[in-house]
């Protein structure tokens, strides 16, 4: 990945076969065609993905992006849906980072598959969810939105490097307490990444947020200013050199390994309601080509609602009534096309609509 330096031996030497050409070709010589170079290997398609600290202008891209050609990484692209925004320097300015966005409506609404397709990335360079701190969503909902976009990456690119940043401080004006939701957040990250990340689509972590400092580094306790953008890109550029260095492997659009997540969809329907509660019902689908062995469902339940009781999976429920599912022993096995159903119990509020949730699943590749 790093440049290359061209011998200057070579260019010497060719008018000495020039001139060895023109005496032999009278007297019936004949020279093999020459064997031409192969072509350029296309460059790494690296795509930063995050809110408006990443894209609007998100001038820490423009940093990153200098260092990586002046220390000779000339063979990346970076790329996104979204034009260059400005940064008063020459550099590549596509991005994938959307003002205002939360990670958890990115993964609700399913916005990144799209997005992929459109630009084929090799490795993702992530720092998403600080409009969700802002907003109080828990730690356990992001996370789990964190897990979909991993499986879409996943599904994208079997091989997909995924770099994803312990978030930058914030201590805006009208939250006060953000400063702490970051820090308790960013607790989380590093577990979550050891029980995600898989030998063919590894995850790094990369610690945006130790040395950054909202009084000096942002211009209004959120967003970064020149200073911050120095210190992010400098963060970023040693974990992306490291991939880069290790080299990307071509993505034979081919199962995972054994162990890697497979793409799968979660559906939810009201089996039953009375008042002050409903039963509800999640079926699980395996979307894939590959088996899994295994599957998780992520239940957000609407405001005030509770899940108090699982059947046919194993139930874990968060302090802000988000609730996990994980197979029972009997039905985590699913084939191409297959699909198993848990049901549960739920208790609402007294004043509260129809039943409503949000699903969303991850499955567990099986072995051969």
């Amino acid at each position: 990945m790093r440049r290359t330096r061209r011998s200057s031996s070579r260019l010497r030497i060719l008018p000495v076969l020039g001139l060895l050409g023109a005496l032999l070709l009278p007297l019936g010589f004949t020279f093999a065609p020459r064997a031409t170079a192969a072509p350029a290997a296309d460059p790494v398609r690296v795509m930063p993905l995050g809110d408006s600290i990443t894209g609007s202008p998100g001038c820490w891209r423009a940093v990153l992006w200098n260092r990586l050609l002046n220390s000779g990484y000339k063979d990346i692209d970076f790329v996104g849906t979204l034009p260059p925004q400005g940064c008063g320097q020459a550099h590549d300015g596509d991005n994938e980072g959307h003002g205002g966005e939360l990670v958890t409506n990115v993964a609700d609404r399913n916005l990144l598959p799209g997005r992929l397709a459109a630009t084929r990335p090799d490795i993702v360079v992530m720092h998403f969810g600080t409009n969700d701190v802002w907003s109080g969503i828990a730690p356990d909902r992001i996370l789990a939105a964190y897990t979909k976009l991993v499986t879409q990456m996943r599904a994208s690119n079997p091989a997909m490097r995924i770099l994803v940043a312990q978030l930058i401080p914030m201590n805006p004006g009208s939250c006060a307490a953000c400063a702490q939701r970051v820090i308790d957040f960013n607790a989380r990250i590093p577990d979550w990444a050891r029980a995600t990340g898989t030998e063919r689509s590894p995850i790094t972590v990369v610690d945006q947020w130790t040395g950054f400092s909202t009084a000096t580094d942002t211009y209004d306790g959120v967003h970064p200013n020149s200073s911050g953008d120095n210190k992010i890109a400098a963060r970023w550029f040693p974990a992306l050199a490291a991939v880069l260095d290790a080299g990307v492997p071509e993505n034979p659009g081919g199962p995972g390994d054994p162990g890697d997540p497979t793409a799968c969809t979660a559906r939810f329907r009201a089996v039953s309601t009375w008042q002050g509660g409903y039963q509800g019902e999640v079926t699980v689908t395996n979307t894939s080509t590959s088996a899994a062995s295994g599957w998780t469902a992520t239940v957000v339940p609407a405001s005030g609602t509770r899940i108090s009781q699982v059947w046919n999976g194993t139930l874990t429920t968060a302090a802000d009534s988000t609730a996990t599912v994980t197979n029972a022993a009997w039905n985590g096995a699913l084939s191409p096309g297959a699909s198993a159903t848990f049901g549960f119990v739920a208790t609402t509020p007294a004043t509260a609509g129809a039943p409503a949730a949000t699903v969303t699943c991850t499955a567990k590749g099986s072995a051969a």
